[in-house]
């Protein structure tokens, strides 16, 4: 049953996030767009709250209940940069907004994003580590620390990854190849003539 409400919460975000953007750039309900937004939070609480209940019920503590607290924590770690991919990207779809810029590649841009990405990582395993820790006492006796002890070592070894791929990039930056025009940490592409363009 878990596994199901994990599926239903994903595509519930998904289209809470839709009908939001929707809202805000294709009707205009810019305030309606923004409740919709602050409701995504919701998804996260209810999942949760339906996995404590699951193992208050009785069920026995699997994998699949860290699973759903690692969804909400990925959710608050890596939520907010989503929502802003998805507004940047339906803007330009839906509204007539800018071509949303690729991540930056080279130089220390790409440093700093390689950091943003460690940063939210922590924030994700340290978050689903303290909901998962917490379903020990809300479960009446159903879960113990043992059942989730390879999710405390996946999570601490994602979060170290990060952490130091990032440090790799501050020690040894990722330069552009020669000849290759960068602004911003990103390509350059050369603009095309009149000629080129009609080809």
């Amino acid at each position: 049953m878990i596994v199901t409400l994990i599926v239903a919460a994903e595509i519930s975000w998904w289209i809470v996030l839709g009908l939001a953007l929707s809202a805000r750039y294709l009707l205009r309900w810019r305030r309606t767009g923004t409740v919709l937004l602050l409701g995504l939070p919701a998804v996260d609480l209810v999942l949760y709250a339906l996995t404590v209940l699951d193992l208050r019920g009785g069920t026995e503590a699997s994998w699949t209940h860290a699973l759903a607290a690692s969804y909400a924590g990925f959710s608050v770690g890596y939520g907010p940069s989503l929502v802003r991919w998805a507004d940047r990207h339906f803007l330009h779809r839906f509204a007539g907004g800018p071509k949303p810029l690729p991540s930056p590649k080279y130089g220390p841009e790409r440093t700093r994003y390689e950091w943003q990405i460690a940063g939210r990582t922590v924030v994700s395993a340290a978050i689903t580590l303290g909901l998962i820790t917490l379903l020990v006492p809300l479960s009446a006796g159903s879960a113990h620390y043992g059942t989730f002890l390879q999710w405390y070592l996946k999570l601490g070894i994602a979060a170290v990854v990060n952490l130091v791929v990032a440090g790799c990039y501050s020690l040894w930056p990722k330069e552009a190849p020669a000849g290759v025009a960068v602004e911003n940490g990103r390509v350059v592409e050369p603009e095309k003539t009149p000629a080129e363009s009609s080809r």
